[in-house]
């Protein structure tokens, strides 16, 4: 079954899940953020449990001019010098969460923005913690699947890779072609190809006009990896 098939209708096939350990992450921030596609964000409440598959990342590596870590550290992106796999979290704009993992040895920032989720446990706890029953609106886009998981500054610094609530998984449902592209919302390192997503899955973020135009600039929106 496709990715997007699988998306809009729920599929009566289940998956295995287990949590990911560190040492199976790769040690480079441009590694995770392409093997983080297909990868699960899991968060266990009280309520029920909440996952859904990454379908969509961007790295921030090292040095980048883009990155929160570019003017070097201060007390707001302390957990970004952790160790990998741990969250790190930001409130953007002053209205959203955004939920990043943390993606090179300690001592050296820099971190893979988690940009979208395929919905797989608990929807409807998603739905009200969203205020809408559209699937496609619970987590497509970082502030939506923050707000549909309940994501926010108390997450940050969690270990993602260690026993806890919330959590890094992966499952065995099969993974789309992945792509890579342009970042989006960003001026500096505009040029990079550092984002990464599962092909033709409909809970990819991104406005039409952005891939048209990146199109246009000469640079394969749907460049195969």
């Amino acid at each position: 079954m496709s990715s997007s098939r699988a998306a809009l209708k729920p599929s009566p096939e289940k998956f295995t899940l287990r949590r990911l350990r560190r040492s199976e992450l790769p040690s480079d921030t441009v590694g995770l953020a392409r093997f983080l596609i297909g990868k699960v964000v899991v968060y266990d409440l009280l309520a029920g449990r909440l996952s859904g598959r990454i379908v969509e990342t961007e790295a921030y590596p090292p040095g980048d001019p883009a990155g929160h870590h570019f003017r070097g550290p201060t007390p707001r992106i302390r957990s970004m010098y952790l160790a990998p796999g741990h969250a790190y979290i930001f409130f953007n704009y002053g209205a959203h969460f955004m939920l990043n993992v943390v993606s090179e040895p300690p001592g050296t920032a820099a971190a893979i923005l988690i940009r979208a989720l395929e919905p797989l446990d608990g929807i409807e706890l998603m739905q009200r913690h969203r205020k809408t029953t559209r699937l496609l609106d619970l987590t497509r886009g970082p502030g939506r699947l923050a707000a549909a998981f309940r994501i926010d500054r108390r997450h940050d610094g969690l270990d993602l890779c260690a026993p806890g609530s919330l959590w890094l998984g992966e499952t065995s449902h099969p993974t789309g072609p992945i792509g890579k592209t342009l970042r989006i919302g960003i001026t500096r390192a505009a040029d990079q190809l550092l984002r990464f997503y599962e092909r033709d899955n409909p809970f990819v973020s991104g406005p039409k006009r952005f891939l048209l135009s990146v199109a246009t600039r000469g640079k394969s929106t749907f460049e195969s990896i």
